[in-house]
């Protein structure tokens, strides 16, 4: 697939219109998805798009977006197709957050930041699969069945945005939107050889977006370079007033970019049980890019984050917590599935467990026991309190670094099936939650060329943290590894 930028030039050159690129890329997804073509076979079937949004609204966007291009106000996303994960609202659109619980829901208002590309131009053209309402790892929570990974359809392309990575590693488009709560950007991202980026929290809204952890989510990006990714976050972030998580403008203005060219390494990787968790293969590979980003220039150092270790433990106390409060909502009254035929209690018990799957109603039950009386101030509070403790630590170390390195995951891509114990799954998490914990931007960039991958030689993939509002360092110097990498 082309660049963002060539696609520009063709569309402002008029070598193809904006009506012709949608089309290349329904095309193309038709030809991957068999719900959209009955001639792919189980088998082949990536299952990355669960429907496109409406004919009408389509071809809305690809007038508006002609015209842009023809009154020379483009810019270059303007008429460029993406892809938007089903938990993102788009008004008079279907939104399911991959759940039977909103099987049939129409959402009734833009989210933000699709307000925002809409009026920039750019089309959206459908929905891509998830994980239910973001809960998983490996796309096997799903209403609509698990994504594939495209370069070994046995395996799992990561989760919870499984179907945006799946659809950008596929040529779909060339991004797609996820949000991420503990990883669910950049573990698929490692896992489908591809640009996955977290920004800060509060720097993209937050509004229209189905919440999952409250103080976790974030609207983030799939790309194929890590330039695409900061040209798209240049778009999507702005203040918006209705997102009380929102960052002032004043404080987005105020932020320290000079460079110190010094990366940390957390002390936690040199553990010896730890590094027993990670591939052999990935911490090979991890190595190599610490000698890398030396060769370019950056002097690497072993930083010292006591509670780093913890940060699994904070985040699976944090979340289920504030899962079970934003789940309370579907009970198939004010939203969602409605199983009748009882009393109220009874059809608030079906309707609930009609709509949920495993996932979604384990986490229910794991935040429902912590915010209990007996259990709150054991549990939470003390969860709460350790993560103000390491967000300061974060911020002790990146007074010394520009960007804190580790491996994107402990593991590549496994096979569908071969992990049932959630706890397994969940350590998948361990290098990715602390951004979500401490609010800060981070990015996983593929270190293999995509001609490379295949069944027999998985994706590899290397994580920057950056500090708090700090994203555009985070690209510098993540740009500076990518071109030696890739050249």
């Amino acid at each position: 697939m082309k660049t963002v930028k060539q696609i520009h030039e063709d569309l402002v050159s008029k070598k193809i219109t904006v009506r012709q690129l949608v089309d290349l890329s329904l095309e193309t997804i038709k030809n991957n998805e068999r719900k959209f073509n009955q001639n792919i076979s189980e088998v082949e079937d990536l299952n990355a798009v669960v429907d496109f949004y409406s004919t009408e609204f389509i071809n809305e966007q690809i007038i508006n977006a002609q015209k842009i291009i023809d009154e020379n106000k483009s810019d270059v996303w303007t008429g460029v197709p993406i892809l938007v994960k089903d938990n993102i609202l788009v008004a008079g659109e279907k939104v399911t957050a991959g759940s039977k619980m909103l099987e049939n829901y129409v959402a009734t208002y833009d989210a933000s930041i699709v307000e925002k590309l809409k009026e920039k131009g750019v089309i959206l053209l459908g929905r891509t699969n998830m994980d239910e309402f973001a809960m998983g790892s490996s796309s096997e929570t799903s209403f609509y069945g698990p994504t594939k990974n495209p370069f070994d359809k046995k395996r799992v392309p990561g989760g919870s945005s499984a179907g945006s990575a799946a659809s950008v590693a596929s040529n779909y488009t060339p991004l797609a939107l996820g949000s991420d709560t503990g990883g669910s950007i950049r573990l698929p991202a490692a896992f489908c050889n591809l640009v996955g980026f977290k920004p800060t929290y509060g720097s993209v809204s937050r509004f229209g977006l189905i919440a999952m952890g409250s103080s976790l989510d974030q609207i983030g990006t799939f790309t194929n370079n890590v330039e695409e990714a900061e040209s798209f976050f240049e778009l999507i972030s702005f203040y918006d007033k209705k997102d009380s998580t929102s960052i002032p403008k004043e404080k987005r203005q105020d932020i320290n970019l000079e460079i110190k060219k010094k990366i940390g390494i957390p002390k936690i990787l040199s553990d010896e049980k730890i590094r027993k968790s990670v591939d052999p293969k990935i911490l090979e590979d991890f190595e190599l890019q610490v000698k890398n980003l030396k060769t370019i220039g950056y002097k690497i150092e072993e930083v010292d984050i006591p509670n780093m270790d913890k940060a699994l433990a904070i985040y699976y106390i944090i979340c289920p917590a504030e899962v079970s409060s934003n789940m309370g909502r579907y009970d198939g009254v004010r939203y969602g599935l409605f199983s009748g035929g009882g009393d109220t209690i009874k059809n608030f018990i079906n309707s609930r467990t009609e709509g949920f799957g495993d996932e979604v109603r384990r986490r229910i039950l794991l935040g429902t026991y912590i915010l209990s009386a007996g259990y709150f101030d054991a549990y939470y509070n003390k969860a709460v309190m350790a993560r103000e403790i390491l967000k300061m630590e974060f911020q002790k170390v990146f007074e010394e670094v520009d960007l804190i390195m580790t491996p994107t995951s402990t593991m590549f891509p496994w096979k569908f099936g071969e992990i049932t114990n959630p706890l397994a799954m969940y350590l998948t998490d361990l290098f990715t939650v602390p951004a979500n914990i401490i609010g800060a931007p981070a990015i996983s960039i593929q270190t293999t060329k995509k001609e490379d991958v295949n069944s027999q030689n998985l994706p590899r993939a290397v994580h920057f943290i950056g500090n708090l509002f700090e994203d555009k360092k985070l690209f510098k110097i993540v740009k500076d590894l990518e071109s030696f990498i890739q050249k």
